[in-house]
């Protein structure tokens, strides 16, 4: 059984005008990671998971959930 993993990866990029490759590289994963994380369509481990909260520092509730997140507005 898969359990969906939400996350605001691609908005917290947008806001700090960062691209996939820099965010990449930041990490030290491939730049099709990051696609693959944001599309939903890859869960990270949970290592990862935090220094991606590490890297846009916010905690990691802020970046992920199980829950889908409310829309912008809302």
């Amino acid at each position: 059984m898969s359990e969906t993993i939400y996350n605001r990866i691609a908005m917290l990029r947008a806001e700090r005008g960062t691209s996939r490759r820099e965010l990449a590289e930041a990490l030290g994963v491939h730049y099709q990671t990051v696609g693959y994380l944001e599309r939903g369509e890859y869960s990270p481990s949970l290592h990862l998971a935090l220094r991606i909260a590490e890297h846009f520092e916010v905690p990691v509730e802020v970046v992920f959930s199980t829950r889908p997140f409310p829309r912008l507005g809302s």
